[in-house]
């Protein structure tokens, strides 16, 4: 059986898709990170995306509310040993490490960006432990700029789709920042996310509940229920 293509590129294809999925959503929980982000604050934000690298989101919001309950501020942050930082974020994943580089960004944004989170990537990027997906999330959820978040979900399904052809989360950044429509860049990855966590999932995707199945080209999926 011959399925249709996805997203030739135009934009009724994409917006139909992005439509379905918000559509689907409702009925299911944000990530951790994208509640935070309702108060548009950069610094919980950061420190939220570097909670959750390799960590299940219900542990990451925890820790979270944990943590910015002692400090939410570069100050209030440095001000703690790196210990209290611990015992608030376990059992996140690294948390020992995740808890020096808290103080080491917290140490850097006073020394050197004036207690401001900086809101573009490449300077994001000279933060400790700072890499692409969370730069992107902060200047998309905490300051609203445009900015493509790339994670494994998205990487997966946008290649699962047919819609990119890359190998890497970082070439589908790229790719996508090339080819989806820019109204579409600040929720992509809050979509997918949720969409990758109960609907698309890594092993086994729930293909015959997905709402937009004839779009998809299903590349790489070998079972599926």
């Amino acid at each position: 059986m011959q399925y249709p293509i996805l997203m030739t590129g135009t934009l009724p294809d994409i917006q139909k898709v992005v439509t379905t999925i918000k559509r689907v959503n409702r009925s299911f929980k944000e990530p951790a990170v994208t509640i935070v982000a309702k108060d548009r604050n950069p610094f919980r934000v950061l420190i939220s995306c570097l909670l959750s690298l390799r960590t299940r989101d219900e542990v990451t919001s925890v820790a979270g509310k944990r943590l910015f309950q002692l400090a939410d501020t570069p100050d209030t942050m440095l001000r703690l040993g790196v210990s209290d930082i611990e015992r608030a974020i376990y059992p996140v994943g690294f948390y020992r490490t995740k808890s020096a580089r808290i103080k080491d960004i917290c140490r850097m944004l006073i020394e050197e960006y004036g207690k401001k989170v900086p809101d573009d990537i490449d300077t994001l990027l000279k933060l400790p432990g700072v890499g692409r997906k969370t730069a992107n999330l902060v200047v998309t959820l905490g300051y609203g700029k445009p900015g493509i978040c790339v994670d494994t979900h998205v990487h997966r399904i946008t290649n699962r789709w047919g819609y990119v052809k890359t190998k890497t989360p970082i070439e589908t950044e790229f790719a996508l920042r090339k080819k989806l429509p820019g109204k579409f860049w600040l929720v992509i990855n809050d979509l997918l996310v949720t969409y990758g966590q109960n609907v698309c999932t890594p092993i086994g995707p729930k293909c015959s509940a997905c709402k937009v199945y004839w779009y998809c080209k299903r590349i790489g999926v070998k079972k599926h229920r």
